[in-house]
Order: structure tokens, then sequence, then C-alpha cells
């Protein structure tokens, strides 16, 4: 009995070590990825181990070495920085199962003159390990939004797109006409009424030019006009704050894609950009103008309507606030509207999330309006 006790620990050792022989040990490789459109330029780090030159890879070839080295039940963490390639990379990699991160784009080497693919892949692979230890601040995700999400955002920016084309091609019209003519156009005039008159006015070589930016001018319009009504339609059945405007509603909830994506009023300010860059150093504190760390379109879109609110929504809380303050300078009152654009964010995440009802807000509603003017 005691040879056997004795000989049952060596036993298990045996089996312990042809186990150990027969199945490969769990790594957890780290890759840093600069996304280029034709290869991707990754560097790779083993568990703790040292990081590895920097390599072009295909995105089908880097595909492949992911799933070979999760088939074989090691660990794939990837990060690059968001950029113009949207998140087919991403959604690419998550599907042959790595753990893939999108972080806003960083300045990788501040200190150094230098900069290439492979010091930037390097850079992300020493700050992705480092977030995987605990330093959550080395890297900053952000969230995907959904493909309806993306398309609907789109949308928005599409119509962006299609406005400055409308105000290029305008513009190159009017120039053409001031340089050979030394006449302007009027606003416009590309119109089928103001053209009709116009066009009898120029030369027969400025006409001839200006006819085919005409037709261009009209088609940019069609599809602006389609954009428009297509946004407008998806909050057609929602009451809307007078003076806010559906278009607005619409454009603001395509960017932001989800309002309950913010758990706390703090995280709205900071998305939209508007929050006081600081210099601040022990009992010294100072501020500066905005940081500009935001949705740059989410910030245009509430700028512009904050100057709408002021006029059409008296009852405003944020209005009456900052009253005393608007009734200033006009340097003094633009500085206002920012500080306003932050607050109606706000406001709009407490009115889109049921947090609290319009009326709270001092908001009053278009289809209140009206039913208030049928009913007298």
């Amino acid at each position: 009995m005691k040879s056997t006790a004795q000989s049952a620990p060596k036993l298990n050792s045996t089996i312990t070590a042809t186990a150990s022989l027969t199945t490969p040990p769990r790594h957890v490789f780290k890759l840093g990825l600069d996304v280029d459109l034709h290869f991707v330029v990754t560097a790779i780090q083993c568990d703790h181990g040292a990081i590895k030159p920097a390599q072009k890879l295909t995105r089908a070839q880097l595909i492949g070495w992911v799933q070979k080295q999760v088939a074989a039940g090691h660990a794939v963490h990837t990060v690059y920085e968001c950029c113009g390639f949207g998140y087919t990379l991403h959604e690419a990699l998550i599907t042959a199962g790595a753990q893939s991160i999108v972080t806003t784009p960083l300045r990788l080497s501040p200190e150094r003159r230098r900069k290439n693919d492979r010091l930037d892949a390097r850079a992300l692979c020493v700050r992705l390990a480092r977030h995987l230890d605990g330093h959550r601040h080395e890297l900053r995700p952000i969230r995907i939004p959904t493909r309806p999400e993306q398309e609907r955002r789109e949308l928005g920016r599409q119509r962006e797109f299609w406005k400055r084309q409308v105000r290029r091609l305008d513009n190159h019209g009017r120039a053409l006409r001031i340089q050979f003519e030394h006449e302007t156009l009027p606003a416009g005039w590309a119109g089928p009424r103001k053209w009709k008159q116009l066009a009898p006015q120029c030369s027969e070589y400025v006409r001839g030019q200006l006819e085919a930016v005409v037709t261009q001018i009209r088609g940019c319009q069609q599809h602006l006009a389609a954009l428009t009504a297509q946004l407008e339609a998806s909050v057609a059945h929602e009451n809307i704050p007078h003076g806010l405007g559906a278009l607005t509603v619409a454009l603001l909830d395509g960017e932001v894609c989800d309002w309950q994506r913010f758990t706390h009023r703090k995280a709205v300010g900071s998305y939209t950009g508007c929050c006081p860059s600081e210099h601040s150093s022990g009992g010294v504190q100072r501020f500066g103008s905005i940081d500009r760390h935001g949705n740059a379109h989410v910030r245009v879109l509430l700028v512009e309507a904050v100057w709408r609110l002021l006029r059409w929504q008296p009852g405003w809380h944020a209005r009456l606030k900052y009253l005393q303050r608007l009734k200033h300078g006009a340097s003094l009152k633009k500085k206002m509207a920012v500080a306003l654009a932050r607050q109606l964010a706000i406001d709009l995440w407490r009115w889109r999330t049921g947090r609290c009802t319009a009326a709270e807000l001092g908001w009053t509603l278009q289809n209140a309006e009206r039913g208030a003017g049928s009913a007298e």
C-alpha cells in the first residue's frame, strides 16, 4: 500500500508532463496595426516578450493569421486608429475571433520628429500592452456603431456633401462671369426664373459655360432635396420643439447614433467638444477656448440650433440662466452661444432618454402650438 501511495504522485506528474507536451501553451498575441488601403503594417508582441519588427501584410494575410492563432487556442488582441477606412477591418477581425479595439487618433510620439507606419504600429502595440495590463488611459476606444446606425449617419453627411457641391458650383459660375464680363450673379442665379432673365444678359461664351454649371447645380439640388425629405421623414411622427426643427433633430440623432450610450451629462458635454481647455498647476487655474475634442458635425448643428432657440424658445431654462450675459457685446454673446450649445446637448440627451420632458426644459412643441391655435 505504501509503494502504491508513493507511486501515485509520480503517475500524476507523468500525466501532467505528457499533457503539457501534447497541448501547446496558450499565448496572448497583441497586434498594433497601421491601416492603409492595400496593406496593414503589423507589429506583434507575444505575451510579455519583445515586440517583433513591424511587417506589411495584406488584409487577407492578416485575417488568415488571426484565424490560425485563434484555432490553435491562442488569444489575439488588436488595435488601430479610427480613420477614413471605416470599420470593415474591425468587423473582419471580430469575425476571425480577435478582440479588436478601434481608438481615437493619437499623437503617438510627440518627443521625436520621426513618423512612419512601422513606428506607429509599434507605438500602438506598446499602448495596447499597457492597456491590457490595466493602464486604461493608454488608449481611448470608441464605440463602434452598428451598420444601420452607420447608414443613417451617412445620410446626413451625404446631404452636407451635396450642400457643399451646390455652393462650390454656385461660386464657380459667379467667378466665371466676373472674370469675363466684370459682372456678378445674384443669389440663386441657377433657378429657372432667374436664369431665364440672366441668360440673355451674358455673352455667348459665358452663357454656354454657365449652362453646364446650371445643369449640375439643379442635379445636386435634387439629391439634396431627396436626402432632406428622407431625414425629416424619420422623425415626422415626433413632437419637435419649436425652433429646433425636424431636420436638426434627425441629423443629431444620426450623428449620436444612440443617446442611451451616455451615462451622465459630462460625457455628453465631452462628446460635443465644447468643453474649455485647461492649463492649471497648483493653486492657479486657467481655462481657455474650447478643446474641440469631439464630433465636429454635432458641434456645428448645436451652435446653429442655439441661435434659433434663443429666438423661438423664450422660456428655455438655459436662456433664462444666461439672459443677462447675452445682453452684452457681440463677442461675449458668441462665447455664450458655445456654452449654450453644450447645455443644449445635455438637454437633448435628457429629453431623448426620457429623463425629463420638454416642458420641464422650458420648450414648447410644434404640434402643441398647432393644437392650441386650432382650438382658439
